[in-house]
């Protein structure tokens, strides 16, 4: 897989994900994607939630790892 349908994968991986963030006033941004680790940007009502670290290893991480099975991690920078 080259790097472009990575970032494609990833980005549809992000867009299955992002209507659950944002009913509930969050989004989600893709910073990077570098050595199979996605650094993302959690964002709005994410950034304080008390789950958000569940919420990016079963739902984020889950969903990507769906599209893009050689990542092993994903990465919150705040």
């Amino acid at each position: 897989m080259t790097t472009q349908e990575t970032l494609e994968n990833v980005e549809k991986a992000l867009s299955e994900i992002r209507p659950f963030l944002e009913r509930d006033g969050g989004n989600i941004k893709l910073l990077s994607v570098e050595d199979s680790v996605v650094k993302v940007q959690l964002e709005g009502t994410c950034i304080d939630c008390s789950v958000n670290q569940m919420t990016l290893k079963n739902g984020v991480e889950a969903t990507i790892k769906k599209y893009v099975p050689h990542i092993q991690q994903v990465i919150n920078i705040d």
